[in-house]
């Protein structure tokens, strides 16, 4: 049984989870950076990530994420066309962090409406074909010699800046997740081994009480 503090803490992490704020990675392939992306989306109440590595296998967490892997959903697409096209069609902005003519100002985008941000390989950036797909693309002011940050430092950089906007828009301070997955959720937090045995057996989760205890 799930200590009551405990789930008390879950509940509160849980509610304050943004549905509509999001991240996109493309072929982020080395496993510190990935985490550390992962990392930051937990600190700043992304609920889910999304990854696409066309080129190998998913890469594994590192010890840099702390166990943040478990809060924070990772879905994975075979390709950047179906990862931005599904966010597009959920009415999310897509943008690319990419260094074009059109880019603006990281810090000019209202990340309170539905947002994916794509952040490409460690090495070049985005595709051109991401690049293509999105619905505008960012930058970093950046004022030395080097022209980009670490792909993991500019996540974290564009995330509270979201994070930022929506605290002083108060979306912080009601839950956004519908009450059915607010439930499957935060029973697969609590009791995660039961929640995977029934899965396997193809079975509803039990209903908690006010304590987190099974019912």
């Amino acid at each position: 049984m799930v200590i009551p503090r405990r789930y008390r803490k879950l509940q509160q992490v849980l509610s304050k989870r943004q549905p509509d704020l999001t991240v996109i990675t493309e072929d982020v392939h080395k496993p510190h950076n990935l985490s550390a992306i992962i990392r930051t989306c937990d600190a700043v109440g992304v609920f889910e990530v999304n990854a696409v590595n066309s080129k190998s296998e998913m890469p594994t967490y590192s010890q840099v994420a702390v166990g943040s892997e478990k809060w924070v959903k990772l879905n994975t697409y075979p390709n950047i066309k179906d990862a931005i096209a599904n966010l597009q069609q959920s009415n999310f902005k897509v943008y690319a962090a990419h260094l074009s003519q059109e880019a603006l100002d990281y810090r000019t985008i209202d990340y309170t409406q539905p947002t994916a941000i794509l952040l490409g390989a460690e090495k070049h950036g985005v595709s051109q074909l991401a690049a293509d797909l999105s619905d505008g693309h960012i930058i970093i002011p950046m004022l030395g010699m080097v022209q980009s940050l670490n792909v993991s430092v500019a996540a974290a950089v564009v995330l509270f800046e979201a994070q930022r906007q929506r605290l002083a828009a108060g979306m912080y301070d009601s839950m956004s997740l519908d009450s059915d997955m607010f439930n499957k959720v935060i029973f697969e937090w609590a009791y995660p081994e039961i929640a995977a045995i029934c899965r396997q057996k193809g079975e509803a989760y039990p209903a908690l009480g006010e304590e987190g205890e099974i019912l």
